[in-house]
C-alpha cells in the first residue's frame, strides 16, 4: 500500500519537535517531509533568551526536510513577517502531499501554506496553541472564526485548546487529539541516571543539601512573570526562607530585575543563566518543585511535561494552558490565581513544612504525564491524516 505523504509547515526547528518529527518518520504507512522557512543562526535563535546559541540536541536528524526561500528583509522566528515564503505554492504544487500541517498562524509563512492548500485543494490540518484564557476582542473572535472555517481538521495539543476550538464552532468529527508532549523517555531515563548524583549536582550549583528547592525555568520576559517567584519567597516567615531556595534557570531582559529583587530583599536565590537541553536533567535533579508563573501567553509550558516527566511536581498559575491537563491539585503539584503572590507563598511554605509531599507528588506526577507523550501525539497525527479523506 502506497503512503500517505505529510507536509508539515514549521518556522525553524524546535527541539521538542524534533523527537516527534523521527517518530513520524518511522511509522510504516506516511511518508514525512518537514519544511522550515528558516535555520535560525545563533542571535536569531536566543531572541528573547537573552543570550546568542543553538541547541545542543539533534534537530534535523531522522527524518526529510527542506529548507523554503524566506523572502523578509528580517528573518525572524518572533515576528509574523519574519518568515514570509512564497515559493510554498509552487513546493506544494510540484510535491502534492495528502495533506499538509501547519502550526497555527504564528507566521506568514503558515497562512502562505493555507492559501496554497486552498488552491491545489490539499486538506490542511492545523495544529496550533490558542486558547480562551487570553480575553479578546469580538472582532478577533470573529476573525478567528473566519480563519478556522478554512482547514480541513484540528489537532488539540489540549483541553484549552480543544474547547478554543469548540467554542469556534469546529465539528467536534474535525477535532483530533494530538496532546503537546516532550521526549518523555529521554527525561525519565536521565532523572533515574542521576537520582543518586542530587547531591552532587546540586553542589555544581552551590546549594545546601537541606533546602527546598524551588525552580523556575524560562526566559526572563512578561509573560513567564519570573519576579512573582521572588516576591512569593520574600512573603515566607524568615525562618521558612532559611530551608528553601529557588533555582532560576534562563536570561532575558528582565534578570537584571530578578537580581536586583532578590539582592534588596537578601532572598536565597542562584541564577543559573542559561541552560541547554542537554543539562536541563541537571536542574529537575537539583530541584523538588518546578515553579511556572505565567499568564495567559503561556499557551501550554512544555516545562512542565519535563519536571513531571522527570518525577517533579509543579505549582503553575490558573493562567498556563497546561493546568487544567497536566497539574492536578494536591496530586501532581498546585494550581493558583496568577498573579497572587500570597497564595504562591502558601503553595511554596506547603513543601516547605512537608518535604514528603513532593516525592509523592512527584511520583504521581511521572505517572500522569505517561499519558502525553509523542506516541500519543503521533497517534492523533496519524489518525488524522487518516481522516483527511483523501487516498494516495
Amino acid at each position: 500500500m502506497e503512503k500517505m505523504k505529510l507536509i508539515a509547515v514549521e518556522t525553524h526547528p524546535i527541539q521538542y519537535k524534533a523527537p516527534l518529527f523521527r517518530l513520524l518518520a518511522k511509522q510504516p504507512g506516511i511518508d514525512l517531509h518537514v519544511l522550515y522557512a528558516m535555520i535560525p543562526d545563533q542571535a536569531q535563535q536566543g531572541a528573547g533568551f537573552g543570550v546568542d546559541f543553538e541547541w545542543d540536541v539533534p534537530l534535523l536528524s531522522g527524518y526529510t526536510y527542506s529548507l523554503l526561500e524566506n523572502v523578509a528583509k528580517e528573518p525572524s522566528v518572533t515576528r509574523f513577517g519574519g518568515c514570509d515564503t512564497p515559493s510554498i505554492y509552487a513546493q506544494l504544487k510540484s510535491m502534492r502531499p495528502d495533506t499538509v500541517l501547519v502550526n497555527g498562524w504564528v507566521v506568514k509563512s503558515c497562512l502562505q501554506a493555507l492559501w496554497a492548500c486552498k488552491r491545489l485543494n490539499i486538506p490542511c490540518w492545523v495544529r496550533g496553541e490558542a486558547n480562551l484564557l487570553r480575553p479578546r476582542a469580538r472582532w478577533k473572535h470573529a476573525l478567528h472564526r473566519l480563519l478556522l472555517k478554512q482547514y480541513a481538521g484540528y489537532l488539540a495539543i489540549g483541553t484549552a485548546n480543544r474547547e478554543f476550538y469548540r467554542y469556534h464552532r469546529c465539528p467536534d468529527e474535525r477535532i483530533e487529539w494530538a496532546p503537546y508532549s516532550v521526549e518523555n523517555d529521554r527525561f525519565t531515563k536521565a532523572a533515574t541516571e542521576r537520582g543518586g548524583q542530587k547531591q552532587t549536582v546540586r553542589n555544581s550549583w552551590a546549594i545546601p543539601a537541606d533546602k527546598t528547592v524551588f525552580l523556575f525555568s524560562g526566559k526572563f520576559i512578561a509573560k513567564k512573570r519570573p519576579l512573582d517567584v521572588l516576591h512569593a519567597l520574600a512573603l515566607l516567615p524568615a525562618e521558612v526562607r532559611t530551608q528553601t531556595q529557588v533555582l532560576m534557570v534562563g536570561d532575558g531582559p528582565l534578570r537584571s530585575d530578578a537580581e536586583r529583587l532578590a539582592q534588596e530583599c537578601q532572598l536565597p536565590v542562584t541564577f543559573a543563566g542559561f541552560v541547554n537541553q542537554s543539562r536541563m536533567p541537571d536542574a529537575y535533579a537539583v530541584a523538588d518543585v518546578l515553579v511556572l508563573p505565567s499568564d495567559a501567553g503561556e499557551t501550554w509550558g512544555l516545562v512542565v511535561n519535563e519536571a513531571m516527566a522527570s518525577g517533579r511536581p509543579a505549582i503553575v498559575s490558573d493562567q498556563v494552558g497546561c493546568a487544567v491537563d497536566l497539574v492536578q491539585p494536591g496530586q501532581t503539584g498546585e494550581v493558583y490565581a496568577c498573579g497572587d503572590h500570597a497564595a504562591l507563598s502558601s503553595h511554596l511554605r506547603s513543601y516547605v513544612a512537608d518535604p514528603d509531599k513532593a516525592r509523592q507528588e512527584g511520583i504521581a506526577a511521572q505517572a500522569k504525564i505517561r499519558q502525553y507523550d509523542i506516541h500519543s501525539t503521533a497517534q492523533g497525527i496519524c489518525t488524522a491524516l487518516l481522516n483527511s479523506g483523501r487516498t494516495s
